[in-house]
């Protein structure tokens, strides 16, 4: 599938979720946020789902905790522009709740066509709701973080989420020396 397809498919997976009822979150959202990045990105970032300022603009990772991930990126020997950036549901819950298993489940769809389309040799897991919703319902953040994962052909590797690190600062110096166990493996692919 060519570049121009993939996008168009991706336009297409967006306009759908702007409609989107499958669960409670379409009625208190004010915006959706279906992901952004390029569509043949070899890496994906997949964060548990939109906060209040992504809420208001549509875009992921806008607010404090995308500040730092931008920083974070730098440690990768990567740049915002170079990744395709999502969440496991496309509405901000209320409160900045982690989404409930059933409000996955109503998204899960979208997010697996994202993730056909775009092919990515590797999807970043932010925070242990991505990372549970990803690979295991039971899987501890504390314990796999920095870890690669392969299914599917692809390398999961769950982190931490940067708004975590913000919250709990003795969790940056984890995350950056993460982001730079991750800037050897994409050398490696």
């Amino acid at each position: 599938m060519s570049i121009a397809q993939v996008t168009c498919l991706l336009r297409e997976v967006a306009e759908e979720i702007t409609t989107c009822q499958r669960c409670g979150l379409g009625k208190t959202r004010t915006l959706t946020v279906p992901g952004e990045g390029p569509p043949d990105a070899r890496i994906m970032l997949i964060g548990e789902g939109p906060g209040e300022q992504e809420d208001r603009t549509g875009r992921p990772f806008v607010g404090a905790a995308g500040k730092l991930l931008n920083q974070l990126l730098l440690r990768a020997g990567l740049r915002r522009p170079d990744v395709f950036i999502t969440n496991i549901v496309k509405c901000r819950p209320p409160g900045n709740r982690a989404p409930t298993p059933d409000e996955a489940a109503a998204c899960r769809l979208y997010l697996e066509t994202q993730i056909a389309l775009i092919n990515p040799r590797i999807i970043c897991l932010l925070g242990r709701a991505a990372a549970q919703a990803m690979l295991d319902a039971s899987v501890s953040i504390s314990r796999i973080h920095g870890v690669p994962h392969e299914q599917d052909g692809i390398i999961y590797v769950p982190l931490y989420h940067p708004a975590a690190a913000l919250h709990q600062p003795a969790l940056q110096p984890v995350l950056v020396q993460d982001m730079e166990r991750l800037r050897g493996l994409l050398h490696e692919r």
